[in-house]
């Protein structure tokens, strides 16, 4: 096995309001070198760092939208998310908790904060990623994967050193219970002050980390402070992350979908005549209703 190397280390860019309810940083795909196809199949990534939301009569959030040819996951780090879509589903996203949705063939949906989340007001932290699927998937039918916190297995470090949350793929011995489409590794890793996680994935998987509190050290050489991106380059398989205070790092590695990418907006697709369709269906209702 050879070393995973460092290709930049990446500050967030300024952050910006989807709805009145996500105050994010964009990574991917609008930092340069971060593209939809250099980062497949993560092919966009908002991180609301923390931020404080005062007390609101009505929640926040963003207004019915539709999806179609990808999947959207969100992790909660901070608050809580409820949400709706046309086809019924919904609940509520909680602290530590994940939304695994498979809009695919496609859903109009809504995300908000939580009723009494909005009431009291309070930190507010989350991750939104968009995991492409692959052609043959992209018009399967829509499904959730509500993963609570309480489910996630996790492997413990040795020494008391902290934990790693599995969400997807695999870490040593233990699997995550997402079920994907294409190999895709989601990684929570909770480090305690001065303690150390290894990883190891293929050097053709793109592989990144955020770190969502605390700050790291990568590989011994590269000091990353709260809310920077790593990217590595797709060479080597293994790294190592020492955290420099207590720090949760969430760590993404997956297969790249070597296919076309054409999006636009909300539709992720693999020609220009299938997002049209796809425009064509949304206008036509084929993506049902839901009332905002």
């Amino acid at each position: 096995m050879t070393t995973k190397k460092v290709e930049s280390v990446l500050t967030p860019r300024e952050p910006h309001f989807v709805g009145d309810g996500f105050r994010v940083h964009n990574f991917i795909p609008s930092v340069r070198g971060l593209d939809m196809q250099r980062m497949s199949p993560f092919i966009m990534m908002d991180y609301n760092s923390k931020f404080y939301f005062p007390p609101s009569k009505e929640p926040k959030g963003v207004g019915v939208h539709p999806h179609r040819g990808f999947e959207t996951v969100t992790i909660a780090y901070k608050g809580k998310v409820a949400h709706h879509d046309s086809s019924g589903g919904g609940g509520i996203i909680g602290e530590g908790d994940i939304q695994w949705m498979t809009a695919a063939s496609g859903v109009l949906h809504k995300e908000y904060h939580e009723e009494n989340f909005s009431k009291t007001g309070g930190e507010f932290q989350m991750v939104q990623l968009w995991v492409n699927l692959p052609a043959k998937d992209k018009m399967s039918t829509p499904k959730y994967q509500a993963i609570k916190n309480s489910e996630i297995e996790r492997y413990q470090l040795e020494n008391n050193g902290g934990e790693i949350e599995v969400i997807a793929g695999q870490y040593k011995n233990i699997e995550g219970m997402a079920s994907t489409f294409t190999p895709i590794n989601m990684l929570n890793a909770k480090i305690k002050s001065g303690a150390k996680a290894d990883f190891s994935f293929p050097a053709h998987f793109n592989t990144c980390l955020l770190v969502i509190e605390g700050s790291v050290l990568v590989n011994g050489i590269e000091n990353v402070p709260t809310d920077n991106f790593v990217l590595f380059s797709n060479e080597g398989e293994e790294f190592v992350v020492e955290a420099k205070e207590d720090s949760v790092v969430l760590i993404l590695s997956g297969e790249p979908i070597d296919e076309p990418i054409a999006a636009h907006g909300p539709f992720v697709m693999n020609t220009r005549a299938e997002l049209m369709e796809a425009f064509d269906d949304f206008n036509n209702g084929k993506f049902g209703h839901l009332a905002d």
